[in-house]
């Protein structure tokens, strides 16, 4: 296929829409320096560069929380909503149905979806909302100093808070239960592994759920912490190495990924996720095994990290109803009204 021309006037280094990477930046981070959650925020600009997506075809949503605050760091072109803590899935849902033609990335914590947000999130992963949704999840709510989170592992001892005596909630593994159709692991320590899982969930249609490992440096880096970077090097297990092939170009794969067992994922788009098997001949379609990994890794202490599952089958929400083009938030109150002629056969129907 032939590749699009960067706009007439565009920089040397610009994408294929005539922006460069700069254009994908927002505001300077105030989060703790070394915080996970700014090395993500890093790698969407990165991707959203690399996959020339107009920042205007995007809105961001988050709810409270440092993860929350991390949509102000990245496309500042983009519209962005913060919702109430727990809220964002019920925000995001009303705007990509109300507009069918933009494309979601949320950020939340494990706080904001594994606690108060629940429920908000069991329900965004049943309807199937067409959405990137990301959980920056350190296992401690740093924000308000330190208290443990819904994730974090039981017996972790922090010094104002003592040990946690309950069994963690695995966000993979409450995606994959909820019938979420992609579902991801990744560590904020693996930059190359987060930005390519990040192209692939964006050119997915539907919800697309990123669990990424993101240390707190403050309240939660020690060695033994399962949510630290010293932790998250020594015991990440990767189910494969992921290559993005956007739809505008060839498919090839590379000599070394001739080693092992190679699986390619076509997405709605017609864009390509190459799989190449580590060790395991990993099925990231199989449910069943998907489930059977996420059991095994938390039993054994693993950080099992990359595409875990993906249905690319199911239909996003916005497809299950006829809408028309023009999206609703754009409809006129003449194109609203119900013409006379329907309002009378309607009241005979009633009455």
């Amino acid at each position: 296929m032939s590749q699009t021309l960067p706009m007439a006037g565009a920089p040397a280094n610009a994408n294929d829409v005539g922006l460069s990477k700069n254009d994908y930046r927002g505001a300077p981070s105030t989060l703790c320096q070394g915080c996970g959650h700014n090395s993500i925020s890093n790698q969407i600009v990165a991707a959203m560069y690399e996959m020339s997506v107009l920042p205007e075809d995007v809105v961001k949503f988050s709810g409270i929380g440092c993860s929350s605050k991390s949509p102000t760091y990245f496309m500042n072109r983009s519209f962005g909503f913060n919702s109430l803590h727990g809220r964002m899935p019920s925000i995001a849902t009303g705007t990509l149905f109300a507009d069918a033609h933009l494309k979601g990335i949320g950020v939340s914590g494990d706080g904001d979806s594994a606690s108060i947000g629940m429920g908000q999130f069991k329900h965004a992963m049943r309807r199937n909302v067409n959405m990137v949704y990301i959980v920056e999840n350190n296992g401690v709510y740093g924000l308000t100093k330190g208290q443990f989170s819904a994730t974090s592992e039981q017996g972790l001892h922090l010094k104002k808070q003592g040990e946690n005596p309950y069994m963690p909630i695995d966000i993979c593994l409450e995606a994959v239960v909820s019938n979420a159709t992609f579902v991801a692991r990744t560590f904020a320590g693996n930059p190359k592994q987060v930005k390519e899982i990040l192209k692939a969930a964006f050119s997915h249609k539907g919800i697309a759920v990123l669990d990424i490992i993101s240390p707190c440096v403050t309240f939660n880096n020690q060695e033994n912490a399962y949510h630290s970077y010293a932790w998250g090097k020594d015991h990440e297990e990767p189910l494969h190495e992921i290559s993005y092939i956007a739809p505008r170009n060839e498919i090839i794969l590379e000599e070394e990924m001739n080693e092992g067992e190679i699986r390619e994922v076509a997405m709605h788009d017609g864009s390509v996720v190459v799989l190449k098997n580590l060790e395991k001949g990993y099925d990231p379609t199989d449910r069943m095994l998907a489930l059977k990994s996420l059991e095994e890794a938390q039993q054994n202490d693993w950080l099992l990290t990359g595409l875990i599952y993906v249905n690319t089958e199911k239909p996003a929400l916005t497809d299950l109803y006829n809408l028309v083009d023009t999206p609703l938030n754009r409809l006129t109150e003449e194109e609203l009204r119900p013409e006379h002629s329907m309002i009378d056969k309607v009241n005979e129907l009633m009455f």
